[in-house]
């Protein structure tokens, strides 16, 4: 992708999920959401994805869209997983929003022996429903054209061996590692995870639980080989 191309997207007023990018139409809340709340004016710009690197400019059509340019494609990122243990208040919310913006491919609710809220059936519906919205709508704001994936929860028994946790004064390298576990308000519980799992250290100071995933979300995304990926350059050499 050119610079320019780039800046563009940015530049665009909104981006959208759409079936079909080829085709696209917005589901009614985005509709709503583009005209009601945003205001497009015709002839706006905006940008729709099918959310597996497809993705093309659009441009408002009366009360629909119509796509102006060729269908792109974006090349996948290396995966990276945070394991999040569900927090008070929206503080959770907030980490999500910031892992995905930062390009954490799949985030999954940890249930860490010292979560404060009660799990239930009924509840873990509606907070995984809350999850999903938070990233899809944190996607679009920063351009990523690939969904996150916020899995079902899971246990810390279950979580598989390559995965590291954060912990102060945690001495392990980061190397391969391509997940990271971060625990709730009240850290992690004694001998909640044994011995042999590789821990990861936050740095000097003790964090909050939704600054340790920020922490955390920045460095699973810069481990990846190859990044930063820059843009590409304009034919001009610019």
């Amino acid at each position: 992708m050119s610079r320019l191309e780039f800046a563009r997207r940015v530049d665009a007023l909104a981006q959208f999920r759409v079936a079909d990018v080829s085709k696209p139409q917005l589901a009614s809340d985005d509709a709503h959401h583009l005209l009601k709340v945003l205001r497009a004016r015709e002839d706006e710009e905006l940008v729709v994805t099918n959310g597996q690197g497809s993705w093309a400019f659009a441009r408002v059509r009366g009360a629909s869209i119509a796509r102006v340019s060729d269908v792109s494609f974006d090349e996948a990122d290396e995966p990276v997983t945070l394991y999040l243990s569900p927090l008070k208040g929206d503080r959770d919310d907030w980490a999500v929003a910031k892992a995905t913006e930062l390009g954490v491919n799949v985030i999954v609710p940890l249930l860490a022996q010292r979560v404060v809220l009660k799990w239930t059936a009924a509840r873990a519906e509606k907070f995984l429903a809350r999850w999903r919205r938070v990233a899809a709508e944190a996607n679009g704001q920063c351009r990523r054209t690939y969904d996150v994936t916020v899995s079902e929860p899971c246990l810390v028994s279950d979580v598989p061996l390559d995965v590291a946790v954060t912990q102060f004064e945690g001495s392990g390298s980061l190397g391969a590692v391509r997940a990271l576990a971060v625990g709730p308000e009240g850290g992690w519980a004694d001998d909640e995870w044994a011995p042999t799992r590789t821990r990861i250290g936050l740095g000097e100071t003790v964090l909050r639980a939704e600054t340790a995933a920020l922490v955390a979300a920045t460095l699973l995304v810069s481990s990846r080989s190859g990044w930063p990926r820059h843009t590409g350059e304009d034919k001009n050499g610019s």
